[in-house]
């Protein structure tokens, strides 16, 4: 599979824009500030696909990329971003909670956090519409990179017991080194290559 043939597709603003074509999804969730778009962009070998914003909060709308044209990487809005209006982040909850509504869309869940942090209680709840899917899950650890050593343990045992994850759920990952980069793609690969 040729992960560095990606196109983006589409931003769909309402759930009636939402592809209908059966091609399996690739969801990738986190908060706005987490580097959701460098996590896309590092695994497409692509430098700017996913728009990586000097702000965060610029995924306001679901955004689909085809891969290879066969499967579709989806790019839900982020969430948590305090500067953004209630109006807009209650907008945001229904298009996601609409997009979850049909779980048969996800072929695998990727939820980005921040490696240096203890997940909030939107990660809590983004995991848990992932969980309630069925369907696979895999929480990717971003900014490995800015941890040292001794940190890398202790912050991925805070993450895994916060969002009550099983070991092999759970990858440490940095966008900007590539750290695990292939074991993510591979994943993919086995959560696609499944009937």
């Amino acid at each position: 599979m040729n992960f560095q043939n990606a196109q983006f597709i589409l931003s769909a603003a309402r759930p009636g824009d939402f592809p209908s074509d059966g091609l399996p999804q690739v969801v990738f969730a986190g908060r706005s500030n987490v580097g959701k778009s460098s996590v896309i962009n590092c695994l497409l070998g692509r430098r700017n696909l996913a728009r990586v914003g000097s702000s965060p909060g610029k995924t306001a709308h679901v955004n689909y990329f085809k891969i290879d044209g066969r499967f579709y990487f989806v790019d839900l809005p982020g969430y948590g971003y305090a500067k953004v209006s209630r109006q807009e982040k209650d907008r945001w909850r229904a298009l996601v909670g609409a997009y979850f509504a049909d779980p048969s869309r996800v072929a695998l869940g990727i939820l980005v956090v921040d490696a240096r942090h203890k997940p909030t209680e939107d990660d809590r709840l983004m995991a848990s519409w992932f969980q309630e899917t069925g369907r696979p899950f895999v929480v990717a650890a971003n900014k490995t990179d800015k941890l040292s050593a001794s940190e890398l343990a202790p912050a991925l045992s805070l993450i895994a017991e916060t969002l009550e994850l099983e070991e092999a759920s759970l990858l440490p990952f940095s966008a900007r080194t590539g750290t695990s980069r292939e074991v993510l793609l591979s994943r993919i690969n086995i959560c696609l290559s499944k009937p």
